[in-house]
């Protein structure tokens, strides 16, 4: 078997998300909304289902979507896309990763990761073949330097594997940072893979800003995109990546052999919700930054340091002041004693973890967060009792 999958023990996320149906405790841990999705949208899938093309469409995807996906981030992000050369169809934003590590790394290959991190990334590098080196950000503020990236950053350096808006903190960096990480890049000609399936989940008046619009990454970028997180229909998996034609056309190449196509009548629907009125965009980002304000005034309301959120579905909360050194321990506490799941956040870091974080999901029903915050009442108290 292989050693680096067969290595790998059960995720914290598996075990919190059992414990979480064995208590029927309120999970905040899984990254998912209990929200159905946008109605018009499902019933575009249907619709196709029914009376479009279900055989195998293109292997880059359907026309009609790499269009869309091309005039999406024009008017988004300002970012001027070749849809025939520069866009390409995957079976969710996890395909495209593999596909681009897979494309890029020869053994040996060192990949500069910044944690916490998505737990698909490290064995990802690691079964293609890369060296992983990390960048270890820590709270409140997640931050990074030109120091730190010198210190990560070799002459062996292949890629950058870089996630914004960051799952799993709510980060949601600006174009100070990353001009910084631009530098980085084209001083050791380095291609970024960005991981920004967030890019519509931020709040507060903020946009996201592409690593590809930043000067000199144009071509040396591959953006990743996720209808599932943009229009909350995460069991859709439907990713789109962007890339030069140079690189996009040896992503193809490893698209081919992983999935090659992605379901036409999602592909179809897709293609239609990236054309939505701005309208829609805004009351979605409005409904999530509501939750988030909601859950946090609750949160702090009973003690809780609770952490920045500029986007994502997450928000994290300092155990520190608690006393509290052992996020595993605090979050099984949690789901076993008091009925309510969360994510250690040591659990995204591959050495030197931060412990002292836990992250819950805010993207719910108001009665499914009220729910739980009845359910931590006086769990700050016990701590300091």
């Amino acid at each position: 078997m292989n050693s680096v999958f067969s290595g790998l023990g059960v995720s914290v996320f598996e075990v919190m998300s059992r414990l979480a149906g064995e208590r029927q405790a309120v999970n905040l841990g899984q990254g998912f909304p209990d929200d159905p999705g946008p109605a018009d949208v499902r019933a575009k899938a249907a619709e196709a289902a029914i009376d479009g093309w279900n055989q195998y469409p293109p292997m880059l995807g359907l026309p009609e979507l790499r269009a869309a996906v091309a005039a999406h981030y024009k008017r988004f992000q300002g970012l001027e896309l070749d849809a025939e050369r520069e866009v390409m169809v995957t079976s969710g934003a996890t395909e495209a990763l593999a596909g681009a590590l897979l494309a890029l790394i020869e053994p040996g290959d060192e990949v500069v990761l910044f944690q916490p991190m998505y737990d698909a990334y490290l064995p990802l590098v690691r079964r293609a073949g890369g060296v992983p080196k990390f960048v270890t950000l820590k709270p409140p503020h997640w931050s990074f330097d030109q120091a730190d990236l010198d210190a990560a950053f070799s002459d062996r350096t292949r890629v950058v594997l870089f996630n914004n808006p960051l799952n799993p903190t709510g980060v949601v960096y600006g174009r100070e940072t990353l001009e910084i990480l631009a530098r980085a890049c084209v001083a050791r000609d380095v291609v970024a893979i960005c991981d920004e399936v967030w890019e519509h989940v931020t709040f507060d008046g903020r946009a996201h800003l592409p690593l590809m619009a930043i000067e000199g990454m144009r071509q040396r970028t591959i953006k990743i995109g996720s209808a599932g997180k943009i229009f909350s229909l995460t069991g859709w998996k439907v990713g789109f990546v962007m890339a030069a034609p140079p690189l996009l056309a040896v992503l193809a190449k490893a698209h081919q052999f992983l999935t090659f196509a992605t379901p036409p009548n999602l592909q179809a629907a897709v293609a239609y919700g990236l054309g939505k009125d701005d309208a829609y965009f805004a009351t979605m980002r409005a409904s999530l930054q509501r939750s988030r304000d909601r859950f946090a005034a609750g949160l702090r309301a009973r003690g809780f340091a609770v952490l920045p959120s500029s986007g994502t579905y997450f928000l994290a909360v300092d155990l520190a002041p608690l006393g509290c050194a052992d996020d595993v321990g605090f979050c099984r506490d949690l789901v076993e004693r008091r009925g309510v799941a969360a994510i250690p956040v040591s659990a995204f870091y591959a050495e030197n973890p931060v412990r002292s974080v836990a992250r819950f999901c805010f993207a719910k029903r108001d009665a499914t967060l009220d729910a739980a915050l009845t359910r931590l009442e006086g769990v700050v108290e016990g701590a300091h009792g």
